[in-house]
């Protein structure tokens, strides 16, 4: 199976990457079939380009249906999407979802990792398949990066955040979201289902290239219902939105009126990794949430990553510990000006697309609203 992309000469860096010791390995296609080929490949050639496709699952449970491809739910009366009666119950009558594939193999058929090249052609039986591709979200992406490019890749909390999207379709039907640290747009892609207008950003023309591709690539899912994605440029340590009319991804002044006016909705997927980039990501949030003209809500997924160091002579957690001070930080802020409430959410909702949703998964909800000064009160 082949697919036809083109990838411009500014991309060609990424196939000269060789594996370096800081390499980083996200693990949504670890447990692929053939992964021992796939990995032959990838220490063969370097840092390739892939594209994946990830089927959703509308019976919403990604675990135990990945096997069934077929297996989908049905949309309500109100285009809502309504839970397979099939869908397995535990005793108390909740959706039991499966956390972890019972067979690798066997449920990991859902997921195409294809390796891109320019002399690559896309094979008719691509062409044949395209009407049965409506539920498939297709992602270029790269594996293996360095640290500084691991927006390249695809994570697990995107994943978790979008099972909470598709889990929750009128609450976000009509809106303007924000997500911050987007990647490779996967969590914008599912949101623009929904929502009216979603702004997907994050820095780096390479990486914003790829994410305007991946948007590009999933028309068939976003069009069909009115939304839009704008790829834009979002530095967390800058002050100031990008404006640059020479930028291919600024903002212009209609961007930034209706990021302010309308905006009701932030996200953010597993961005909280370096304590320099949290700290900067939380002034971020701060800073555009006060400028909001109405109340908003932050969901923000994180990956709690266990790792044994010297210092501690121990596990430890040190960039999840410094998100929760961060977190407990912005809630209790007191300048006068916003008040933020912060609440971890249980991860009980369905599970529409097919990963292993592991216990170190956490999804978070800040909720902002401006204080009323005594001027305002009078």
């Amino acid at each position: 199976m082949c697919v036809l992309v083109f990838i411009p000469p500014s991309a060609y860096h990424m196939d000269r990457v060789s594996f370096r010791s800081d390499t980083v390995l996200s693990d949504v296609h670890l447990l692929l079939p053939n992964t021992c080929h796939l990995m032959s490949c990838l220490n063969g050639v370097g840092q390739p380009v892939f594209v994946s496709k990830f089927r959703i699952l509308r019976g919403g449970n990604g675990g135990d249906c990945a096997a069934d491809l077929g297996s989908l739910g049905e949309e309500g009366e109100n285009g809502d999407t309504a839970i397979n009666p099939q869908t397995p119950l535990d005793e108390d009558g909740d959706l039991d979802v499966v956390r972890r594939p019972r067979d690798p193999i066997k449920d990991r058929v859902g997921v195409y990792p294809v390796i891109l090249s320019q002399a690559e052609v896309a094979s008719d039986q691509d062409e044949e398949d395209e009407e049965k591709q409506q539920e498939v979200i297709r992602i270029e992406h790269t594996m293996a990066t360095p640290l500084e490019d691991v927006g390249k890749q695809v994570w697990r909390g995107a994943f978790l955040l979008a099972d909470f999207i598709l889990s929750q379709p009128t609450m976000f039907k009509g809106a303007t979201v924000l997500e911050l640290g987007a990647g490779t747009g996967l969590t914008s892609i599912v949101m623009a289902t929904v929502a009216k207008m979603v702004y997907c950003t994050d820095i780096g023309e390479d990486l914003l290239n790829m994410c305007q591709r991946n948007v590009a690539l999933n028309k068939h899912l976003t069009e069909p219902t009115g939304g839009d994605i704008k790829v834009r440029q979002l530095d967390w340590m800058a002050d100031d939105l990008c404006t640059d009319s020479e930028s291919d991804f600024s903002w212009t002044e209609e961007d930034v009126a209706e990021l302010h006016d309308k905006t009701s909705f932030l996200l953010a997927a597993d961005v909280c990794y370096d304590d320099d980039l949290t700290d900067a990501f939380f002034r971020t949030v701060y800073r555009i949430t006060s400028h909001l003209c109405k109340p908003s809500t932050v969901y923000l997924s994180i990956e709690k990553r266990l790792n044994f160091t010297l210092r501690h002579m121990d596990v430890s957690c040190e960039a999840y510990d410094h998100f929760r001070h961060c977190l407990a930080e912005l809630q209790g802020m007191a300048d006068g000006k916003m008040k933020y409430t912060i609440k971890q959410l249980e991860n009980f909702f369905p599970q529409f697309l097919q990963y292993e949703r592991v216990d170190q998964l956490e999804l978070w909800k800040i909720t902002s609203s401006p204080l009323q000064t005594s001027a305002e009160e009078v």
